[in-house]
């Protein structure tokens, strides 16, 4: 484990349309509105902390997300950082601190930030970071479920038996990712090994299951057929 973790959370504008497009493809991917993240020794002790908005300068805010997280164009605008002030910010503390960079979902926080590097025009210190997603973890405590994975604020519920304060909210998420992960570590779940074998970050798995190839049950007993078939052969012969 390194000495340093840093549990990050992003709330977007939107959901990505298409994961495997580049980062250039401008309206595929949707824009970071907020940006938390929380610095933490190995230990579990609280080193820092970071939470910003982003201007919308060159983004709108589709209803899906703002009905989910509530952050607002006007209220963004009032309260937001430019897009480079916000990344520069980030870059600095992942290159300061070579952390283990966890989220809940790091699927779609990795690629945010990827995208907010990019459109900063910034380096992103990120791909050469270990990273771990403790919802990729849940795994193993839904196996007897149709759900293929906890989400953040089901596996606080389990962990500590009470919900999720202010959910959606990301430094709020980035805290509450960081309390699960420590109480997974403390329980067993999360060991040095496990991190290691989610290895680096791809694509989502979207390939459907392969539907199960189904016997075709025969209405007709088979020694029915074949004694039927022995029959008809013995009249021709006869015939003949």
């Amino acid at each position: 484990m390194r000495e340093y973790l840093l549990f990050v959370d992003t709330e977007t504008s939107g959901i990505p349309r298409d994961w495997a497009k580049p980062y250039s493809s401008r309206d595929n991917w949707p824009h970071i509105a907020q940006l938390a993240w929380v610095v933490y020794t190995k230990d579990g002790q609280e080193v820092k902390a970071e939470n910003h908005y982003i201007q919308p300068n060159d983004y709108d805010m589709s209803e899906a997300s703002g009905s989910v997280h509530g952050l607002t164009v006007d209220f963004l605008r009032q309260n937001g950082k430019p897009r480079h002030a916000v990344m520069q910010r980030l870059q600095r503390d992942l290159l300061q601190y070579h952390p283990l960079v966890v989220a809940h979902f790091m699927q779609l926080d990795y690629h945010m930030v990827g995208v907010g590097f990019y459109r900063a025009g910034m380096q992103n210190p990120l791909e050469q970071l270990p990273t771990f997603c403790t919802m990729r973890a849940t795994g193993e405590l839904v196996r007897y479920s149709n759900q293929g994975y906890l989400r953040l604020g089901d596996l606080y519920q389990r962990l500590f038996q009470e919900p999720q304060p202010e959910q959606h909210d990301a430094l709020a998420d980035a805290y509450a990712t960081a309390r699960c992960f420590f109480e997974l570590q403390r329980q067993g779940s999360i060991t040095p090994e496990t991190v290691a074998q989610q290895g680096p970050v791809g694509l989502p798995n979207l390939t459907p299951l392969k539907p199960r190839k189904r016997r075709i049950k025969v209405g007709v007993p088979v020694w029915l057929l074949l004694g039927g078939l022995a029959l008809v052969l013995l009249a021709f012969f006869l015939i003949g």
